[in-house]
């Protein structure tokens, strides 16, 4: 694969990913969405189909890795760095603009998201739209979490490519988003379940910056540990994979 194939591929992958997972945040979380209040399943289960179509669609260009947490993990495993750059930057663009799509699609719930003098209720906070929020602020116990629910990602990724009929059927992408909806499930409750950096740095910054009324902090004393975290899952999931497998 080239790097301009990878470069493009991990943009397109990155964008359908979080275009999926910020809008079902977004339709469950803002005011005037059909589907708001719908709950943590049609979450988790939004970012799995993001997930499914961001991966399969890269897939061609890039291998489909959509999350630098996998990247790195691969390539602990495997000890070629060459091409990470290349997965990591286009990670991050992908995730940006992906985040700025969610906005576009919902735009008229942002721009209603105001308190109205006739209107008891308060301003929806949005940064939960776009980056992970911890249930309990405690960063030892998100920076573990995270840790461990990366490593129940990465982990998996790698065996599933010993699974020599998974790779024949095409079936590998579909039983990965499975596998994140089991993740964002079981081990979300606590921080939201980043498991991957750029699906929240990215998006973070781009709430920064987006003329969302009462938008509320982008809180970025918390952002190096959805950061952080993921990295350290995903390179402790090479090594497991490398030395047991």
């Amino acid at each position: 694969m080239s790097n301009g194939d990878i470069f493009v591929g991990e943009i397109i992958g990155t964008a359908i990913l979080i275009l999926f997972g910020a809008g079902v945040c977004a339709a469950v979380t803002l005011r005037y969405s059909k589907a708001r209040a719908s709950g943590w399943v049609v979450i988790a289960f939004g970012w799995g189909f993001g997930v499914l179509a961001g991966a399969y669609t890269a897939a061609p260009l890039s291998g489909g890795h959509l999350n630098p947490a996998v990247t790195i993990g691969i390539a602990v495993d495997t000890g070629k760095w060459d091409k990470v750059w290349v997965y990591l930057l286009g990670q991050l663009v992908g995730a940006m603009l992906g985040a700025v799509l969610a906005y576009l699609v919902y735009l008229a719930q942002f721009q209603a998201n105001v308190h109205k003098e006739d209107s008891s209720e308060e301003p929806t906070p949005t940064l939960g739209i776009f980056a992970t929020i911890p249930e309990i602020r405690n960063p030892a116990a998100n920076l573990i979490t995270e840790i461990i629910a990366t490593m129940s990602l990465v982990l998996p990724i790698l065996a599933f490519g010993l699974t020599k009929g998974l790779g024949e059927s095409g079936t590998t992408v579909l039983i990965v988003s499975l596998l994140v909806v089991g993740i964002g499930l079981s081990l979300g409750g606590p921080t939201g379940y980043a498991i991957n950096p750029t699906r929240d740095l990215g998006p973070r910054i781009v709430h920064t910056f987006l003329p969302i009324p009462n938008k509320g902090t982008s809180d970025w004393g918390y952002a190096w540990i959805p950061v952080v975290g993921p990295l350290i899952g995903g390179a402790l999931a090479g090594l497991v994979y490398n030395v047991a497998f």
